[in-house]
């Protein structure tokens, strides 16, 4: 049987959690730093989502985070936002603009990056742009409800604008790569959160983090889309997977047919490059059940294979038992025996058809 009460493998963890109405993600921020001696840091996060102006199909902005250090300045959480969570906030009653809070916006992903790299986070909205103003030689437009920046022929380099009413409830809190006593630590995340207040909202999902190179080579890999392709629906049934998460989706048909042709005539690590070359064209996204692009990128932010299937939940137990079951099964993918389709009755008991997947090459 797998084993569901510890794990592991080297796991890092995003909890989508949900402040009650009044409060947000800087209050549990300052809760933990208290609980663990430290301070807190703040910061930017990136985000996307679809843009409603004509001509541009996606902004890209910069929201308020918030970092947790111990008081060796070790990192305890991020707390950031999570567009995706959005049915709770429906009808908020607050205004816009919490705190003063605000986002930053750009079309453009390079001009986004160069604001993050000279904007101080904790400066107020008027002010925010002026070292990227002093960069092009122009002043911030300052106006009553956002500040702008334009280059000297009228194009658009950035935006601040109030933080839309209710977007300051929402707190992933994202926590660095865990190495042992994963229970213990979730709950001195999760415990906390539980008595300020913090729910599970409607989209939840937990995201699980493992370190990627094991799955760079061509077994490994092969393994890891059969398992997410062919096994999905009873993955999303042993799981609980939560059917009201967004930004998931099913791999692309033509990467799960690519794994299954013969990549290692020549030898193991030219037939990974090959194999990786051509998955990069088969429309692999971050937002899918297990995120594969950093396996494939030549230059990975975050050199994981993220899980992004487990459903929301506010209890480390709960958290660490599916943990388990996806750790048992991405061991397996690393079995160089390709992984088996189904069975008939794995509908029927989809806990027992995983126990008995894992089971046969133990």
């Amino acid at each position: 049987m797998i084993d569901v009460h510890e794990l592991s493998l080297r796991t890092g963890f995003e909890i989508e959690l949900l402040a009650p109405a009044g409060s947000d993600r800087q209050v549990l921020a300052a809760e933990l730093a208290a609980c663990a001696g430290g301070r807190v840091e703040r910061s930017f996060h990136t985000d996307s989502e679809p843009s409603a102006v004509p001509g541009v199909g996606v902004f890209r902005h910069l929201s308020p985070a918030f970092d947790v250090v111990d008081a060796a300045g070790r990192p305890v959480a991020r707390l950031v936002d999570d567009i995706t969570i959005a049915a709770d906030l429906a009808g908020h009653p607050g205004g816009a603009g919490h705190r003063g809070w605000y986002r930053v916006l750009s079309d453009d992903a390079r001009l986004l990056r160069l604001v993050e790299r000279y904007a101080d986070p904790g400066a107020s909205m008027a002010a925010v742009l002026e070292p990227v103003a002093a960069l092009f030689g122009i002043p911030a437009e300052v106006l009553p409800a956002a500040t702008r920046l334009n280059d000297e022929r009228g194009a658009t380099i950035a935006i601040a604008l109030p933080l839309p009413a209710g977007r300051e409830r929402p707190c992933e809190i994202v926590t660095p790569p865990i190495a042992s006593g994963h229970t213990a630590a979730l709950e001195a995340l999760l415990g906390p959160a539980r008595e300020l207040g913090f729910t599970v909202p409607h989209e939840a999902a937990v995201h699980l983090h493992v370190d990627g190179a094991p799955f760079r080579e061509v077994p490994a890999f092969a393994n890891v889309v059969r398992l997410f392709a062919h096994w999905r629906e009873v993955l999303w049934e042993a799981l609980g997977t939560n059917p009201a998460c967004r930004r998931l989706a099913p791999l692309p048909d033509d990467l799960v047919e690519l794994v299954d042709r013969p990549w290692e005539d020549d030898s193991a690590r030219t037939g990974w490059e090959r194999l990786r070359q051509a998955a990069r064209s088969t429309g692999v996204t971050k937002y899918a059940d297990v995120n594969l692009t950093q396996l494939l990128s030549d230059r990975p932010v975050r050199d994981t294979l993220e899980v992004r299937i487990l459903p929301g939940a506010d209890h480390a137990h709960a958290i660490v038992s599916r943990a388990a079951v996806v750790e048992a099964l991405l061991r397996r993918c690393r079995d160089p025996e390709p992984l088996p389709l189904p069975g008939a009755t794995a509908a029927r008991d989809p806990l027992d058809a995983l126990d008995t997947l894992v089971a046969v090459r133990r």
